[in-house]
């Protein structure tokens, strides 16, 4: 008997094993064959990108040769002579090409005639990297040589000694070196290299510099806002650096956030701006700002850049960046008959502030010779009274009374801690899901830094199943079925609950926090966190899917006629894979709805 049981055991584990392999082999294959058509698509992208590129300088000098003949003709008027040396279908051609007048779309090279001159002027002229894409956040870093002081390194080490090894995985960090020089923009690769030789062998490191081609004539400009001609020039360049960096990094990721080579980042700064970003999938906002100084941790999706670079070179001689960014909100979303309050509220609604601030700006010394700036961010300084999670779509509601703003809502999107006046028995927090979730565990902790014992006690987690009828036939769960169909499930302790949530109440349709007792004390939840149970390979499979046919859609809008803004970069005004909001939070979080079995609640 006990051979019998060893030879069962045996085969059980040798049966599991296999089939792990053989699952593991299968997931590993398709994930390998989904990189190849990465590839491939990129490829493609960078031949018709190139295609696009050479068709519109053979549209330029077209034409160009057709203004020609126009004058010609024009200065032929009234004599027939000057066209009698042509044959009559020449004749006519001169006539029908002469008298067509095609609309023409402004472009890049609209805005920067010399482009046209040579074909290189959009390429990077040094590229290091291996060019990762398909990454949740892209953070830009331009830097210039600086006479005093280069704080670069310092920099790179504070935003990368702070990722978690998955984070480094999610994200690119790319290196604008704004000089022409190749001699020292080659130094600075070298030197970069033999600091972040990993970083930049993984991928999670790339630098780049412009060619001398990409900038224009910048020694005649004219001087405003009583800027000195020095002055005009150093940010009328930055301008232009921004926008080449946000060209090359548009295709990369989801998000992308602007830093300055002389800052250093809070501790997980990553996964809180990440989760801030899915908490707001579903507003219509433009501007995530994560610094309150200039352009320093301000964060853009990755679709709207088109209409930010845009914008940026039609006044990029004009203003400096960030009141060039201000203008756009004003353009989108300000009515001229309104007031400046009102302006500003609707501004608010595309511009949202993170507090406390996440970057703290350190240089000293600016990149503009001379200057000294002793510019610090106030808001760093302060503690984050709240943490952020991205927590599956619901609608929140409690008994308890909010004091001062600090809303249940806001806490649940991970935007501020909610704070409440002395609870008593009865009183609850409901959390209602959109959709019936497969929930993995929950945690609530309440208090904070400064309010440490604002905790709640004498509290109960409970949950609702969504099929009720199934969860009342296990003789384990009749002591904690309550009467309105709930199951208690946890308690708070020491202001914490956190457990899991077992598989045979999934899915649920809503979860409750309950007071058992009257309390002494004011209460504040800081954080709340609801995450999804995961599919494993299939989740990655469905990230892969998703990123692939954000690849796809970018290729279709530079080169579907009547949707190509023909300036090689995407069409400002599209609402697809990207747009969607739920196909960005199905890329990088944890809520999707293969998670659910098939919508139960449909």
């Amino acid at each position: 008997m006990r051979l019998r049981n060893g030879t069962v055991a045996t085969a059980l584990v040798f049966i599991t094993t296999f089939l792990s392999l053989s699952w593991y082999t299968a997931w590993q294959n398709g994930k390998e064959k989904l990189m190849a058509y990465q590839r491939e698509f990129h490829a493609l992208k960078e031949r018709l990108r190139i295609a696009e590129h050479r068709t519109l300088q053979r549209s330029s000098e077209l034409h160009a040769i057709l203004d020609h003949f126009r004058r010609m003709i024009k200065e032929a008027n009234g004599s027939r002579d000057a066209l009698n040396h042509f044959s009559d279908e020449t004749q006519k051609l001169i006539k029908d090409l002469t008298n067509r007048k095609a609309l023409q779309v402004p472009n890049i090279y609209y805005h920067m005639p010399h482009l046209l001159n040579h074909d290189g002027s959009l390429q990077p002229a040094v590229q290091v990297g291996l060019g990762r894409t398909g990454v949740s956040v892209v953070m830009g870093i331009p830097t210039v040589k600086r006479r005093v002081k280069s704080y670069l390194k310092e920099t790179l080490h504070s935003l990368i000694d702070k990722l978690s090894p998955e984070e480094k995985l999610d994200c690119v960090i790319i290196v604008f070196v704004g000089e022409t020089d190749l001699e020292y923009v080659n130094s600075v690769v070298a030197s970069l290299q033999k600091e972040f030789a990993t970083e930049i062998s993984s991928g999670l490191v790339e630098v780049i510099s412009p060619p001398a081609t990409y900038y224009p004539d910048l020694n005649n400009l004219k001087e405003t806002f009583g800027d000195s001609k020095e002055r005009v020039r150093w940010r009328t360049k930055q301008n232009l650096d921004y926008c080449f960096l946000m060209m090359y990094a548009q295709r990369k990721g989801i998000y992308y956030i602007q830093l300055e080579d002389d800052i250093v980042a809070k501790q997980n700064y990553f996964s809180t701006i990440k989760n801030f970003a899915l908490q707001l999938s579903s507003e219509d906002w433009m501007i995530l700002e994560f610094s309150q100084l200039g352009f320093i941790g301000k964060m853009f999706q990755a679709p709207d850049i088109t209409l930010i670079v845009e914008f940026i070179l039609m006044f990029y001689k004009e203003k400096p960046i960030d009141w060039l960014l201000d203008h756009i909100l004003w353009v989108k979303v300000c009515n001229p008959e309104k007031d400046a309050k009102h302006c500003d509220r609707q501004k608010s609604n595309l511009r949202i502030r993170f507090r406390p601030s996440l970057f703290q700006h350190v240089g000293l010394h600016s990149s503009l010779a001379g200057k000294i700036q002793k510019l610090t961010d106030k808001d760093f300084l302060k503690p984050l009274l709240h943490k952020i999670h991205v927590n599956p779509p619901a609608e929140v509601s409690t008994s308890l009374k909010v004091y001062q703003g600090h809303t249940l809502e806001k806490t649940y999107l991970g935007e501020d801690f909610f704070w409440a006046i002395t609870p008593v028995a009865g009183d609850y927090i409901l959390f209602k899901f959109d959709k019936p979730v497969n929930v993995e565990r929950y945690l609530f902790r309440s208090g904070n830094p400064e309010h440490p014992g604002d905790q709640l006690w004498n509290t109960t987690v409970e949950v609702l199943p969504y099929r009720k009828d199934i969860v009342e036939l296990r003789s384990d769960t009749k002591d904690k079925r309550l009467s309105d169909g709930f199951f208690r499930i946890g308690k708070f302790e020491d202001g914490l609950a956190e457990g899991p949530v077992n598989s045979y109440l999934n899915p649920i349709s809503a979860l409750r926090l309950s007071v058992l007792q009257n309390s002494a004390v004011w209460v504040i939840l800081n954080e709340v966190s609801v995450p999804l149970l995961s599919t494993g390979p299939v989740f990655l499979w469905n990230q892969q899917i998703c990123h692939m046919a954000f690849l796809f859609e970018s290729l279709l809008r530079d080169h579907i006629q009547n949707d190509v803004l023909e300036n090689g970069i995407m069409s400002s005004n599209q609402h697809g894979f990207m747009k969607d909001r739920s196909c960005q939070t199905n890329l990088i979080a944890f809520y999707d709805e293969i998670h659910i079995k098939r919508n139960p609640a449909d």
